[in-house]
């Protein structure tokens, strides 16, 4: 969790340090020249923003990108949108100024207070009022641990893109010098939306499709923002819509789709293998001479949290 010493940190730095540090090590460990990317949400759109960097420079090491609930195409931000408004960023921005961070527990209540009903008033209701402890769900468990934005990044991020929507256009914005066209994403590029998702809007993820320049699939899945992508199919639960064309209108794609029973997991996992030669045997943790072992999965600093 960033505080305030990594203020200054933006949207290049996460790059840098995120996909970019992670694509370096993995191609070093595994001895491959490519990898599959997936990013989910916001790391959804800081992998795409990564992938046309690298194209841009030539670099052909992403062999795929999977995009979970993601946003490329910012106009229709759905419900957050009502609360983005210019005296709203200027709050926002000064307040993750005085900080150094936006806080997560904050954007956490945002996102809560979207689905107000079963997010944030069922919690009184049930635990205050009828005295009721909350039930076990891992995923609302997992949801729940917030994780603060550095300064820098926070502004350019909601500002450049949910605000301005620059990241849709050729070249609106530039990247550690250069810009960005997701239209140079060559690579096959596997979006997967959610069909309740509050956040990310199915309809505002499906505009993705148009925007990169590679063999693209569109997948819509059952349930939320969580539930829908944490789906495994051995609980036979959600089910997923399947359109192979790719028309301009989200409404036109989901007119012409197909709904499949249980997870969407499987047809990921058939169109990745479409997508790849062969398969490697994963290596062993801490057996590169350069990456040893630092401590046991997940790490301690997973287990931080804000507070």
């Amino acid at each position: 969790n960033p505080d305030k010493s990594l203020a200054e940190h933006d949207f290049v730095s996460y790059m840098k340090h995120g996909p970019l540090a992670a694509l370096d090590v993995v191609c070093e460990i595994t001895k491959q020249p490519k990898v599959n990317m997936t990013g989910f949400c916001v790391g959804g759109t800081l992998s795409a923003v990564t992938a046309a960097y690298l194209r841009a420079q030539g670099d052909e090491r992403i062999q795929s990108l999977t995009l979970l609930t993601t946003l490329t195409d910012f106009s229709e931000p759905g419900e957050i949108g009502n609360y983005l408004t210019e005296e709203s960023l200027n709050a926002m921005e000064q307040n993750a100024d005085i900080k150094g961070v936006y806080d997560g527990r904050i954007l956490g209540l945002s996102f809560s207070l979207l689905r107000e009903n079963n997010l944030f008033w069922s919690y009184f209701i049930n635990n205050y009022l009828k005295g009721e402890d909350p039930a076990a769900f891992d995923i609302l468990f997992w949801n729940s641990d917030a994780t603060n934005i550095t300064a820098a990044c926070f502004k350019q991020y909601v500002r450049t893109m949910y605000w301005e929507n620059k990241l849709r256009e050729p070249g609106g914005m530039v990247i550690d010098g250069v810009p960005i066209d997701l239209g140079n994403i060559d690579v096959p590029v596997y979006f997967l939306a959610t069909i309740a998702d509050h956040i990310v809007l199915w309809q505002a993820a499906y505009k993705g499709t148009q925007l990169v320049g590679g063999d693209t699939r569109f997948v819509l899945a059952g349930s939320g923002h969580l539930a829908g992508v944490i789906n495994p199919p051995a609980k036979g639960k959600y089910p997923h819509w399947i359109n192979e064309d790719l028309p301009e209108d989200a409404a036109a794609w989901f007119d012409g789709a197909t709904q499949h029973e249980g997870s969407w997991w499987p047809d990921w996992y058939h169109w990745l293998q479409s997508h790849n030669d062969k398969q490697v045997t994963s290596p062993k943790p801490g057996k590169h001479k350069s990456y040893p072992v630092v401590e046991d999965a997940p790490g301690s600093y997973v287990k931080r949290r804000l507070g």
